[in-house]
């Protein structure tokens, strides 16, 4: 062996990349640590919960195979489910939610249900989260002025003046919604700043500004609630599991399932186009964020995500394989372990700006002045799927988004146009464009029967996508009744899945 290689410290020889990741993780981490402390606040749960999963989705599901540089932990856009889940079942029962859906995950991977997520309109997943996006904003604007929020996305909306009037009133809300406002602009100015600053994430500056502020002037706002972390851990009883004949609990499972298994297999897609590492096995992540849940459900925490905030922040630190994301896991471990009396100064209204910033972000504008530009029936399915999850909730809202994408597709799958064009000299030309089956057959033959019978026709297929038996027949038939001057009397242009191009009714043109 050379002098050179046998100088190479062991563990370096074995992860090459060890610095890279080390130093990837670090920010990470510290990306991480005030969102899942902000998740759980918003969700209605202890924020020791949030820590717990954020340890779970760096050390277990970081470990697993699937996707290698994707982070997982708590996520913003599952708040209003996990808080509707809180509500209806109390904090036990959302365990008993967590676990079946853990489970329910890893039963879709192992039948290799993964990839077929990728064919979710993308429409449906950003109006999801344009939904999530708005209760998330509107929920958040209560908690940064200190007042309680009502129930419903509607209520929450329709409500924010009245909050405004009142939180006018009081000093201490002023107070609240200025530490607020004052974190989102440190957040978004910190964008602004040199490569070299961002380093340190933008959300954590805040945070520490904020709590500095606090601290200094003895500011008037409520902190973060924060006890041991092993005290937070709630192992599914047997009264939580009496509930599993409930069909709502097992709804809410369901929902939890698939919203999870979407945007953790989107953002998968992604991180992979952030980098040129090997791609996301989509059936094995499927896998993997079904283990961490599972773990998660025993442990009573919150559901996990893969979280692209995170994600692009490891990708975008240079992280080359999966130790980053496991690291991170650790140093937040190592956090609620040594240090959890520090978030006692944090401000739950910095933790408001921070999800309200986070919210404002899971609105796809541009998305939506493209598709209006390009794709009108895409952008309302968009639109829908926002609105129905604002005024019903996530997971029916969902499935609206879901069946308006299924109509759209079918009508656009069945979708016919017919154009005349007569000059009054010469032949009537008529187009056919889109799909022509037999259940658009009665409009085609009346649009036809309804042509001259003394002009020659011309009947141009260049633009259907499909023409089905029934109506090649039928069509065929027609131009033999409509051909009293001769075989050229109809010409059929461009009929798909002939050998030709173009052929006349009976004489090749």
């Amino acid at each position: 062996m050379p002098p050179s290689l046998s100088r190479v410290p062991r563990p370096l020889s074995r992860f090459p990349h060890l610095r890279q990741d080390f130093a990837a993780s670090l920010v990470v981490f510290l990306v991480a640590l005030p969102l899942c402390i902000g998740v759980a606040v918003a969700s209605g749960v202890p924020a020791e919960l949030g820590l717990i999963t954020g340890i779970v989705g760096g050390v277990v599901t970081g470990l697993m195979r699937g996707s290698s540089l994707q982070v997982s932990g708590p996520a913003a856009g599952l708040t209003v489910l996990v808080f509707e889940a809180v509500r209806a079942f109390g904090l036990p029962g959302l365990g008993v939610v967590v676990l079946l859906a853990g489970l329910l995950q890893i039963a879709m991977g192992a039948l290799r249900w993964g990839r077929w997520f990728r064919a979710i309109s993308l429409s449906v997943v950003e109006g999801m989260l344009a939904g999530i996006g708005l209760v998330i904003i509107a929920g958040q604007l209560y908690a940064a002025a200190g007042i309680p929020a009502p129930a419903s996305g509607l209520a929450k909306l329709a409500g924010l003046p009245a909050a405004l009037v009142k939180a006018l009133d009081s000093t201490t809300a002023l107070v609240s919604l200025a530490v607020a406002a004052g974190t989102v602009l440190v957040m978004v100015a910190w964008r602004r700043l040199p490569r070299a600053a961002q380093a340190v994430p933008g959300a954590l500056v805040a945070v520490l500004l904020a709590a500095g502020a606090t601290w200094l002037f003895d500011l008037p706002v409520a902190t973060v609630r924060v006890g041991g972390v092993l005290d937070a851990v709630r192992l599914p009883g047997t009264d939580s599991l009496s509930g599993l004949a409930d069909l709502a609990l097992l709804g809410t499972v369901l929902a939890f399932a698939l919203i999870a298994s979407a945007e953790s297999l989107f953002s998968a897609a992604a991180v992979d186009r952030l980098h040129a590492g090997p791609r996301t096995q989509y059936d094995r992540e499927l896998v993997a964020q079904g283990v961490g849940n599972t773990v998660c459900g025993l442990l009573g925490a919150l559901p996990m995500t893969a979280v692209i905030v995170r994600s692009s922040a490891n990708v975008q630190a240079g992280a080359r394989t999966k130790a980053s994301r496991v690291l991170h896991g650790v140093w937040l471990l190592l956090f609620a372990a040594l240090l959890p009396a520090t978030l006692a100064y944090v401000p739950l209204a910095a933790l408001a700006g921070i999800l309200v910033h986070a919210g404002w972000k899971l609105i796809p504008f541009r998305s939506v002045a493209s598709l209006w530009r390009t794709h009108r029936g895409e952008a309302l399915v968009l639109v829908v799927t926002a609105v129905s999850i604002v005024a019903v909730n996530m997971f029916e809202g969902v499935l609206i988004g879901l069946v308006l994408s299924v109509a759209k597709a079918a009508w656009d799958a069945s979708h016919l146009r017919i154009d005349r064009t007569d000059d009054g000299e010469g032949p009537v030309v008529v187009r056919l464009s889109g799909t022509v089956t037999f259940l658009r057959l009665p409009k085609i033959l009346d649009a036809l029967e309804a042509l001259p019978h003394d002009r020659p026709v011309e009947l141009d297929l260049s633009q259907v996508h499909h023409l089905d038996h029934a109506c090649r027949t039928a069509l065929e038939a027609w131009a033999a009744r409509h051909s009293p001057h001769g075989p050229d009397a109809v010409r059929l242009h461009a009929v798909p899945e002939r050998p030709r191009a173009s052929e006349s009714a009976g004489t090749p043109h």
